[in-house]
């Protein structure tokens, strides 16, 4: 006779109690699960953690604020994003009896694109991007510029090492030559080494990232900087046409049959842009 073994006991429900329910709090999830937010934590998700600050930059250019982006590749492997926006909120949420500024990087679901007042038209992840990223990185800095001031707070691994302070100088006063306003955001990260499978970002990535932005964002400045190499390399985008200035460049060696078409509608609160242009390929 074979020596069947019996099938294992179907454990009773009495084993699955409230001691097997776990609730995790403010940034914890995020820090559990890194790929329910950005998708993996490859280099892939490495990218994806700083298309959302890229985002919320260029979320100040479509509410009509901002005017350029810069994205600095830092030698330490971190990474700046500034914008010459308004600049996130400082003041203090009653409710939170904390700045705005930390609820931002530290609270899931908190920003300006709930209630429809600050943004009309958005990307990237509704207010969870900035404290995402917060989340995953080995350490956070960020700076607002609003009312001639400079405010800065700290982070390391989502939790605030500082208070939102008002300070003379900014970390990055070597760049303060390049701004064109008293205003706006700017957000420095190191990605965290036990998240992430590498923290090293792709200079070509990037590039590809914000001139797809620059086609869609029209008069949008994108400047892309990497210091991480004694050869400084950097290159810029602005497209004055957007998605026209797109539909030229992908028929720039074929020959067009008329000019490009442009049709640009808004119903309501929906808008939208075409663009064509036919040229003498087939598929």
């Amino acid at each position: 006779m074979p020596n069947i073994k019996s099938p294992a006991p179907i454990k009773s429900e009495s084993e699955y109690s409230a001691q097997q329910i776990q609730v995790l709090e403010g940034l914890e999830p995020v820090r559990k699960r890194p790929g329910m937010y950005i998708g993996s934590t490859d280099i892939t998700g490495l990218h994806e953690s700083l298309r959302e600050i890229i985002d919320n930059a260029v979320d100040e250019a479509l509410a009509g604020f901002a005017k350029n982006v810069w994205i600095l590749l830092n030698a330490d492997s971190s990474v700046t994003v500034v914008d010459d926006g308004r600049g996130i909120p400082v003041d203090i949420m009653p409710q939170y009896k904390k700045s705005a500024l930390e609820i931002v990087m530290t609270k899931l679901h908190a920003g300006g694109k709930f209630g429809g007042s600050a943004y009309k038209i958005s990307g990237g992840l509704h207010g969870v991007g900035s404290s995402v990223v917060n989340a995953l990185s080995e350490w956070v800095w960020i700076e607002v510029r609003r009312k001639g001031k400079i405010y800065r707070q700290e982070y390391e691994r989502g939790v605030p090492k500082t208070e939102v302070e008002v300070v003379k100088q900014s970390k990055l006063s070597t760049f303060d030559f390049r701004l064109s306003t008293q205003t706006g955001t700017t957000v420095t990260f190191l990605p965290d080494k036990k998240i992430f499978q590498t923290i090293e970002f792709d200079f070509d990535t990037i590039k590809k990232q914000i001139r797809e932005r620059a086609y869609l964002v029209p008069k949008l400045y994108f400047h892309l900087i990497d210091s991480r190499k004694p050869e400084l390399k950097e290159v810029n985008y602005y497209f004055e046409g957007g998605i026209t200035s797109l539909v030229e460049k992908i028929n720039e060696n074929k020959e067009p049959l008329h000019k490009t078409i442009y049709i640009n509608k808004q119903e309501n609160d929906v808008q939208v842009e075409v663009s064509i242009q036919y040229n003498n390929t087939y598929t």
